[in-house]
């Protein structure tokens, strides 16, 4: 009676409305039932899983977690609303009362070969053949094999349904949530960040199945159905030997048991630490008030005792100060570097090498290679050593500075680590060999990249020909212009306008205009700077001829002259003391822009030996205020001017001037200067002394 009162609970608890029973079942209906189930093959309706499935078991794990009436009730309900439409499709004909009767009897069934525990159809178990030959059993084995599709397929939807729900779970257990926030921190998105959740919620997911079965088995290893020596379904279990000695874990040849690797485990824990640190704590209260105030200050403010102040309300570590840091820089970052600096003092926070390094390298892109150098001592002096990426930084930032031998230092220290350099590292040694005048460093250097399979950027050949030019290496120019050329760097109006000035420099006018007619060639057209050096060739020649034709023939083509060509003809002319062809060309270059620096020299020298002492004066007034701007070259044209026209005063001043400047005038000058004393009596009658105009 309790049965058949569960089994019409079963019936009623079903959540599909086809499966209720409408009116009360009499005897003469399940009279009815049992003879249509005894004589009706109902597997000759097609079933929804094939036969051979009827031989295997039902795997003892397809509910799990959930109680055992509750997988009983949902069991019995999809297998009844399963095989209401097998009966119906057999028996056309069939009353309601006598279909509900018929799965009433199935059911009966079934739920006698439910284990005294609940769980699943143990006597489901066997094969058909079996159920058959059981005389208890009064259904045909056709049945049977019906039965048994549809309650795979039953166990099967709840297995799914199941499956679906502790995704559901496990998709928003607090795991997989704190893994799904911190790929949201390092920037994972939108789909990829889905497909991670649902892989992370899987793994949880079959973690959590595979530790339930083992307990499960555990269970069932209690349970055996006999009577064993330790009492009524119990069995005796085996133990597991007693170890001797230390384990011994061995993973790819590595003994993991070694006390060294409790070392590397603790390290391992540490950077895991900094890599994932703490969260900062909430600014609030009394917090908020300093954090204000550092905000508002300058960097001309004192803001040690404001960071001390945060420090001692705050109580804050290595995090906290970043989040300081960061928003300092969101809202004041003119004082961002200052309080960076400030924090290198700072114990609580921790600093490390990269603190150092990070804080040497933005001073020193910035030029600020004094306060890269504090930073670097302060590193030092708290007993950090340099690594080789501040290697890298401190080179960049010696050669900034002009300390080449430092520089060279640090670079050969680099490379006594088996660290290669880099294109940028070579790039700033030759860049500080060069500010240094050592040209022939900086292109060994260069050599020594080449032969590294590096090849050198193309700033480095302009680098190294605009030394060789500035200084008259003509042949070294034109061999690094060769060079580039193998290097598969075409020719540029930068690089043929060096070699042109190159040329110049060392008076070799034929070869500055055979690679100005080979630019030309190239297609290259010349400007005014390019044209100012063939012209200024040309001038140490004295081959004016050859330069107005040259001037003539490129305005015919469309050239017009600019301020760098006019101040070679203003020098030209000034040497010839053709006065008033160079006021004429003064003229053309205001109409052009301002006049340069570099033809006052000229203009002084030129208004001196003409006897204009007035210009002459004002010249060298414009020349002695920006006197770092001047070389010895020019420094000995101004006095030869000067005394020529008469202005030894003048000309020891200037003088006086370039010894100060570490400049020490020739010795043709130093002859003028003093004959011109011993001539003094000659020059108080005359007015003024002539010396013969020349070059040097």
């Amino acid at each position: 009676m309790a049965k058949n009162t569960f089994l019409r609970l079963a019936f009623l608890s079903c959540r599909r409305p086809a499966v209720v029973l409408a009116a009360p079942l009499h005897s003469s209906h399940l009279l009815q039932a049992s003879i249509l189930l005894s004589h009706r093959n109902l597997h000759q309706i097609p079933s929804s899983s094939s036969s051979s499935s009827s031989s295997s078991s039902i795997p003892s794990n397809q509910l799990l977690s959930t109680p055992s009436s509750d997988a009983t009730n949902e069991f019995l309900s999809r297998l009844v609303f399963k095989m209401r439409k097998k009966i119906r499709e057999s028996y056309p004909d069939i009353d309601k009362n006598t279909c509900d009767a018929m799965l009433l009897v199935i059911s009966h069934k079934l739920l006698s070969k439910i284990d005294r525990r609940g769980d699943v159809l143990l006597g489901l178990t066997g094969s058909v053949v079996s159920l058959a030959e059981d005389p208890s059993v009064e259904l045909s084995p056709h049945l049977w094999t019906t039965a048994w599709d549809l309650s795979q397929t039953a166990i099967e939807e709840m297995r799914k349904n199941r499956k679906r729900e502790l995704m559901r779970r496990f998709l928003h257990s607090p795991d997989v949530k704190e893994m799904c926030h911190f790929a949201s921190e390092v920037g994972i998105r939108g789909d990829m960040l889905r497909d991670f959740r649902f892989k992370w919620a899987a793994q949880e997911m079959k973690e959590a199945e595979s530790f339930h079965e083992l307990e499960q088995t555990a269970e069932e290893a209690k349970w055996t159905g006999d009577i064993g020596p330790m009492g009524y379904g119990m069995v005796e279990s085996d133990t597991l030997p007693e170890r001797k000695g230390m384990p011994n874990y061995k993973i790819y040849g590595l003994n993991l048991s070694d006390k060294m690797w409790e070392d590397v485990a603790d390290k391992f824990e540490d950077s895991e630490r900094k890599i994932s640190p703490d969260e900062m704590k909430p600014i609030m209260g009394k917090s908020k008030l300093v954090t204000e105030k550092i905000l508002s200050l300058s960097e001309d403010n004192d803001l040690a005792p404001l960071l001390v102040e945060w420090a001692v309300v705050l109580e804050p570590k290595r995090v906290d100060w970043f989040g300081l840091l960061h928003m300092i820089k969101n809202h004041n970052p003119s004082i961002y570097l200052k309080v960076s600096e400030l924090l290198l003092d700072e114990k609580s926070f921790e600093p490390n090498i990269r603190d150092y390094s990070r804080l040497m390298e933005t001073h020193t892109d910035a030029g600020r290679t004094e306060v890269a150098q504090i930073i670097l001592d302060k590193m030092i002096l708290n007993g950090i050593t340099p690594d080789i990426v501040t290697t890298i930084i401190m080179i960049h930032m010696y050669c900034k500075s002009g300390s080449v031998e430092h520089a060279k230092q640090e670079f050969e220290n680099l490379k006594k680590q088996g660290f290669q350099p880099d294109h940028k590292v070579y790039k700033s040694m030759i860049e500080a060999y060069l500010q240094a005048g050592l040209t022939k460093p900086g292109e060994a250097l260069m050599l020594e990249m080449e032969g590294l399979d590096m090849k050198p950027p193309k700033e480095v050949y302009i680098e190294l020909l605009r030394s060789f030019s500035q200084r008259g290496q003509a042949d070294e120019a034109q061999r690094m212009v060769n060079r580039m050329q193998f290097a598969g760097i075409h020719q540029t109006l930068e690089s043929s306008t060096l070699l042109i000035e190159a040329f110049a420099k060392v008076g070799h006018s034929d070869s500055a205009r055979n690679a100005f007619d080979y630019m030309v060639k190239s297609g290259l057209k010349p400007d005014d700077r390019c044209c100012a050096g063939i012209i200024s060739a040309y001038v140490k020649k004295n081959l004016l001829d050859k330069a107005l034709d040259l001037l003539l023939s490129l305005e015919k083509d469309g050239f017009k002259p600019g301020i760098a060509t006019y101040s070679v003809l203003v020098d030209w002319f000034g040497r010839l003391l053709l006065v008033d062809e160079v006021e004429q060309v003064l003229e053309k270059i205001a109409e052009k822009g301002d006049l340069p620096f570099n033809v006052h020299v000229s203009l002084c020298a030129m208004y001196s030996n003409a006897g204009n002492k007035v210009k002459a004066l004002k010249s060298l007034k414009i020349l002695l205020a920006n006197k770092q701007m001047l070389n010895d070259t020019e420094f000995d044209r101004i006095i030869e001017g000067l005394v020529a026209g008469g202005l030894i005063q003048e000309a020891k001043n200037v003088d006086k001037v370039m010894k100060e400047l570490g400049f020490v005038s020739s010795e043709s000058n130093k002859v003028a200067m003093m004959a011109a004393e011993t001539l003094n009596l000659q020059f108080q009658k005359t007015g003024k002394l002539r010396f013969p105009i020349g070059n040097k």
